[in-house]
């Protein structure tokens, strides 16, 4: 697959080298992509094809003036177009420094390092889902449906696979660098009635890879049919704040709220962030250990970022003690940092920002029986399904669908939904008192920055106990 970006590299090479001899800096980074999607319920199947990050092929040119940074995006490139992008960008950065203001000048931003670096790299696939086609993979998703529904009260099960393959090029003046990605994610819904109560439950699964992500979806199945039915049963939580235990998706959403964009540091930048004024001082309970970046494979794992950093383990949170947040390379520059790998694109025609990869906290010594045996009075919870924070003002607000009962160190069985889960970031983080051996993380879905900027994002941990406010 993408040929087309081996064809076109020598004359990418020119274009960089003869920018390099107007500009002190300059890289071009080059995208090809391939994303399609199945889907079976009641109403049918059907096949998707594209995804937000919009048309499959794309190019970004950044230089360096001196001064500050330019960009220029496009889709059409050959040999023959390089005097035509050399003139753009000389006419486009002219033209913007002709509009300032009297007495306004640029933010003044270094000229990167560039270190030589030469990689290629394309990640592990057991089964590709274009070897099998269209008809087997819906042919074998149907099996999951069906089988799902042989259980009495399920209305309707819905069973959803996404896959994408992309190949990045990112050349500069000492940076060659070339990798091929490709993820799976999976997710099953199911929708259960008794008499005139309708509940339903979701449960998303994914990995670096391909169409294996099915033997997740086929051995999800059964407790995926199980919890809806308990919904049946559900009744409203009684607020208050309690002593909990996450199961590892619920310590993710945590994970990715409550410290996550709190430390993507073009929010430093913007003085948007209270993560700024706390570095090197406790955040959290000395249980806690933060890490964003390839410290696992997962849907949001790759070899470099969009801006060309090679991609790292960073750690956020080390045993309580805020150590650094993660950052695009302009914000870095601009901070006096080392960038982090943390520069992503939604698509060749966005800017970058800083953005999460794979997020989360590092497993302790507890067992998830231990947590629950420690309890008096408190919930597990279960399936979080969405998120936000205050980045300003640390405080955060999570939507969780189950939380299970405990009482006197034993789940009861009553079951309590949907849940939302509010506080003060610190007070959460530092109210930690267990953590499981075992991390799992998942990636099933997207994360905007704000409201848009939309990219690939995993998140997770594990079992963790702390005192949380439910409503």
């Amino acid at each position: 697959m993408f040929e087309k970006l081996d064809e076109l590299k020598p004359a990418l090479k020119e274009l960089v080298e003869t920018l390099r001899q107007e500009y002190p800096y300059a890289s071009v980074l080059a995208v090809d992509s391939d994303e399609r999607g199945w889907s079976v319920r009641r109403s049918g199947s059907s096949i998707m094809t594209g995804g937000p990050a919009g048309p499959d092929t794309g190019f970004v040119v950044r230089v360096f003036d001196g001064t500050g940074c330019g960009e220029y995006s496009f889709n059409e490139f050959s040999k023959e177009r390089i005097p035509a992008v050399c003139r753009t960008i000389r006419e486009r950065l002219a033209a913007q420094t002709a509009a300032l203001p009297a007495g306004v000048r640029p933010l003044p931003t270094p000229v990167p390092a560039d270190e030589p670096a030469v990689l290629k790299k394309t990640t592990a696939v057991r089964t590709h889902p274009l070897e099998l086609g269209d008809e087997e993979i819906l042919d074998r998703i149907r099996a999951i449906r069906e089988e799902g529904l042989k259980t009495e009260g399920i209305l309707d099960v819905a069973v959803r696979v996404n896959y994408q393959s992309y190949r990045k090029l990112f050349l500069s003046g000492h940076r060659d660098l070339d990798q091929t990605v490709t993820w799976t994610t999976a997710s099953l819904y199911a929708m259960a009635r008794r008499e005139e109560e309708i509940k339903d439950y979701y449960k998303g699964f994914s990995n670096l890879g391909g169409i294996e992500v099915l033997d997740q979806v086929r051995g999800g199945l059964d407790k995926v049919i199980r919890t809806t039915l308990e919904l049946l049963d559900s009744e409203q939580i009684p607020p208050g704040e309690y002593d909990c235990v996450c199961d590892p998706e619920t310590t993710g959403m945590i994970v990715h709220e409550a410290f996550g964009h709190g430390v993507e540091m073009d929010m430093f930048v913007k003085d948007r962030a209270l993560a700024r004024s706390c570095m090197g001082g406790p955040v959290a309970s000395p249980l806690v250990t933060m890490h964003d970046g390839n410290g696992m494979d997962e849907v949001a794992s790759f070899l470099f970022d969009d801006e060309g950093t090679l991609a790292s383990d960073t750690v956020i949170i080390d045993r309580g003690i805020l150590k650094q947040g993660m950052c695009d390379a302009l914000s870095a520059a601009r901070l006096g940092v080392q960038p982090t790998g943390n520069g992503r694109r939604e698509s060749y025609e966005r800017k970058a920002y800083t953005r999460m990869t794979n997020t989360y906290f590092e497993g302790g010594t507890a067992s998830p029986e231990e947590m629950i045996a420690s309890i008096d009075h408190g919930f597990l919870l279960e399936n979080p399904s969405s998120g936000m924070e205050d980045p300003k003002n640390w405080g955060i607000q999570c939507m969780v669908n189950i939380a299970r009962e405990i009482k006197d160190g034993k789940l009861t069985g009553k079951l309590y939904s949907p849940i939302v889960l509010t506080g003060y970031v610190p007070d959460l983080l530092k109210s930690v008192t267990m953590m499981s051996p075992d991390v799992e993380l998942g990636g099933g879905g997207y994360c905007g920055k704000g409201y848009k900027e939309w990219v690939k994002v995993s998140d997770g941990g594990p079992c963790m106990k702390a005192r949380i406010r439910l409503g």
